[in-house]
C-alpha cells in the first residue's frame, strides 16, 4: 500500500484536464500508442463533440521510478461548475490533487470553487501552470495568481505542457513524493470497507459499483452488503480501470476500483453508501457519506409520444445510476400528458441530460422553461414548496413566498467591469463586494435571485464580456418575494401550462410577451380569439388572434343590398354560436413555441 498514490485533477473547464490524463496514459505507456486519440478518458459522444468533460473518469496507471514500480490512480474531473458534485465526490476517493491553471486565461471562479473543495476534504494541493508552450502564455502573472490564492512559494509551482509533455515526468515524481500513500484504519484493517464514489449500469453484469477500498480486501463471489441500503448482493466480478474494466482477483486497501454486483435495481447502490462483507463486516461503522446534491434548477420533461413515457421512466433510472445529482418525480399535465418534473445542478447540467436522452434513448423530448422551487409561507403557519405556477396558493392564505438566492461570483478582466455590473443589477442583483487580481482581473461579487441566473444569463454575461468572464455560484438562505401567479388565458379559458410565476413588477411585460407570441403561432379560427394574461381578476395584456374571413357574398351576382345584409348576418350569428360552443385545441407546438425563451 506504501506504492500506491490516488489523485484527482481539478482546474476550470477547457483549462487541459484531459489533454493532462492523455499525456500520462502515454508517459507510462498504460495505453498503446496505436490506440491513442486525444481525450481518451471522455469516453461519451457528447463530451468528445463539445470538448468538455462530464462525468469523472478513474484509470489506474504503473509508474516506475528510482527503480521502485508504483501505482497511481488518477481521477480526471468535470470544470464546469455544474458537475462540482462529481468533483466533490472523487476528491473523497483521493489523498491528493493536481490543481490546474491554463497559463493563457489565468485563474477562473471554477479555480477557486475546486480549491475550496480540496482544501475541506484536507487533501495535498500540487499546483500547476499548463500550457506554458503557448507564445501568449502568461507564466510570470499566473504564477503570481496561484500564490496569492494558495500562499505557496514560486518554487512549488510546476511548468508543464499537457499537449507537449513538457514537465509531465516531474510531475509524476512531485505526485510520488508529496502526495501520501492511502492510511488503513488499523482497528478494522481486517475487516473490508469500500465507499461508492460512482456508478454504472451494465445490462448482464447489474449495477457497477466504482468503490475507493479503505480497509481490507475483497475477491471475486464474496457476499457483500451495502450499509444504508441494508442490500446485500454477490461480487460476480471486481476489477480496475485501465482504462478499461480489466478484471483482478483481488482489491486491497488502498485501491480504486469496481464492483459489479449483480442487481438489476438501480436504487440499491447509492453513491456515498458504505460496502462491506456480509455478514462478517455488517456491525462496521459507515464511511463518511457525501453530502446530498441540492438542485437548483427544475424543467418539466415530457414525451411527444404517450407510448414512450415507461422508456422515458427506465432512462431516468438508468442515468440517475451514472448521475446522482438528478433528481426526478412524477407529474402530468392536461396539455402535455404524462412526464417528470426534473431537479438539476444548473442550465449545462439540464442540456446534457435532455441531449443524453435524446441520443442514448432515441426519445422526442418537450422541456418546459426552468423555474426554481419557491416556499410558501401560510397564514396558519404552515410551510411548504412549490415548483410550477400550477401549484401557486390562494391570496386569501397567502402571508409570503420565499425565493432561493445565491451568491455570485464572477471572474472579469477590468475593462468590462461596467457592463457586468449593469447586467447584474437589471437582473435584480445587490452588490457586496470587488476583489481585484492580479493587475488587470477582478472577481464581482454579488447575491442575486436564482430565478434571473438560470435561463439565459450565461450567454448574456458571455456575449458583454467577449467569452472572458467566468462564472461560479453558491446556495444562499432562501430570501422574501413580491412574486405572483401569471393566468394566460386563450378565448376566456385558463391555460394551466403556460400559466407562470413572475416578479409582480415584470409581469406586464411578460404577459404581453407571452399573448405576442400566442398570436403569432396559435392556429387562426372562424371567429377572432381574445388571448389575455392576468393577474388574479386583473387583465394586464391582451391580444386579438383575427378570424379566417369567409366571403359568404360571393356568390351573389347584383341584386338587392339585403340579399347581402341576409347572408353576412347570417354568417355572424354563426360566428357567435362557435364562439360560445366551440372549445380551442391548443396543438403541442405551440405550448413548445410560447415556452422557448
Amino acid at each position: 500500500m506504501q506504492y500506491i498514490r490516488n489523485f484527482s485533477i481539478i482546474a476550470h473547464i477547457d483549462h487541459g484536464k484531459s489533454t493532462l490524463s492523455d499525456r500520462i496514459l502515454e508517459l507510462t505507456q498504460t495505453v498503446e500508442k496505436r490506440k491513442m486519440k486525444a481525450q481518451l478518458l471522455d469516453s461519451m459522444e457528447l463530451e468528445r463533440e463539445r470538448g468538455i468533460t462530464i462525468k469523472m473518469q478513474p484509470v489506474k496507471v504503473k509508474y516506475t521510478t528510482q527503480g521502485q514500480e508504483y501505482t497511481l490512480n488518477l481521477i480526471d474531473t468535470p470544470g464546469h461548475v455544474d458537475f462540482s458534485y462529481e468533483v466533490s465526490r472523487s476528491l473523497a476517493a483521493v489523498e491528493g490533487a493536481i490543481l490546474l491553471v491554463d497559463a493563457t486565461q489565468g485563474i477562473q471562479a471554477q479555480t477557486i470553487a475546486n480549491v475550496y473543495l480540496a482544501i475541506d476534504q484536507d487533501l495535498v494541493i500540487i499546483p500547476v501552470v499548463n500550457k506554458v508552450d503557448l507564445p501568449h502564455a502568461r507564466v510570470t502573472e499566473v504564477k503570481q495568481e496561484i500564490i496569492e490564492l494558495l500562499g505557496v512559494e514560486e518554487s512549488e509551482i510546476l511548468e508543464i505542457s499537457g499537449k507537449t509533455g513538457q514537465g509531465v515526468p516531474e510531475l509524476l515524481d512531485k505526485i510520488i513524493e508529496e502526495i501520501p500513500s492511502p492510511i488503513t484504519n488499523s482497528a478494522v484493517s481486517n475487516d473490508f470497507r469500500a465507499l461508492i464514489f460512482d456508478s454504472a449500469f451494465d445490462s448482464y453484469k447489474g449495477v457497477i459499483a466504482h468503490i475507493r477500498v479503505v480497509d481490507g480486501d475483497i475477491s471475486t463471489a464474496d457476499t457483500i452488503k451495502m450499509i444504508a441500503k441494508k442490500q446485500e448482493a454477490q461480487a460476480l466480478e471486481i476489477g480496475v480501470f485501465t482504462p478499461q474494466m480489466t478484471k483482478v482477483d483481488v482489491l486491497s486497501a488502498g485501491m480504486i476500483g469496481y464492483i459489479a454486483t449483480g442487481l438489476k435495481d438501480v436504487e440499491n447502490v447509492r453513491v456515498g453508501d458504505t460496502i462491506v462483507k456480509f455478514p462478517e463486516g455488517q456491525e462496521l461503522k459507515p464511511l463518511a457519506e457525501y453530502m446530498e446534491p441540492i438542485p437548483v434548477v427544475y424543467a418539466s420533461i415530457f414525451v411527444e409520444s404517450t407510448e414512450e413515457y415507461p422508456i422515458l421512466r427506465d432512462a431516468l433510472n438508468k442515468l440517475q445510476l451514472s448521475d446522482s445529482s438528478l433528481l426526478f418525480e412524477p407529474e402530468s399535465k392536461e396539455a402535455l400528458g404524462k412526464g417528470f418534473r426534473c431537479g438539476f445542478l444548473g442550465m449545462l447540467h439540464l442540456d446534457i441530460v435532455t441531449e443524453r436522452l435524446r441520443r442514448e434513448y432515441d426519445l422526442e423530448l418537450i422541456i418546459s422553461t426552468p423555474s426554481v422551487a419557491y416556499i410558501v409561507e401560510q397564514t396558519n403557519g404552515e410551510t411548504y414548496t412549490i415548483y410550477s405556477a400550477s401549484d401557486f396558493p390562494d391570496n386569501t392564505k397567502l402571508a409570503r413566498i420565499l425565493e432561493p438566492y445565491v451568491r455570485l461570483e464572477i471572474m472579469t478582466p477590468k475593462e468590462y467591469i461596467g457592463a457586468v455590473m449593469d447586467l447584474l443589477q437589471k437582473r435584480r442583483g445587490q452588490f457586496i463586494n470587488t476583489k481585484y487580481i492580479g493587475e488587470d482581473r477582478a472577481i464581482v461579487e454579488y447575491h442575486i435571485p436564482l430565478a434571473k441566473v438560470i435561463v439565459d444569463f450565461y450567454d448574456v454575461l458571455k456575449s458583454i464580456t467577449s467569452g472572458y468572464a467566468s462564472v461560479n455560484y453558491y446556495p444562499l438562505p432562501h430570501q422574501v418575494a413580491d412574486v405572483v401567479k401569471l393566468d394566460i388565458m386563450v378565448a376566456g379559458e385558463p391555460q394551466e401550462a403556460l400559466s407562470h410565476i413572475v416578479y409582480r413588477d415584470e409581469a406586464h411585460d411578460e404577459g404581453k410577451r407571452i399573448v405576442h407570441k400566442l398570436k403569432n403561432s396559435l392556429p387562426r379560427q372562424q371567429y377572432a380569439v381574445a388571448l389575455q394574461s392576468a393577474i388574479g381578476g386583473t387583465i394586464v395584456a391582451r391580444e386579438t388572434l383575427s378570424a379566417f374571413r369567409k366571403d359568404v357574398t360571393a356568390k351573389l351576382y347584383g341584386g338587392d343590398r339585403t340579399r347581402k345584409d341576409k347572408l353576412l348576418k347570417k354568417q355572424k350569428e354563426g360566428k357567435k354560436r362557435m364562439r360560445d360552443t366551440a372549445k380551442i385545441h391548443i396543438p403541442k407546438e405551440v405550448y413548445l413555441e410560447v415556452l422557448k425563451r
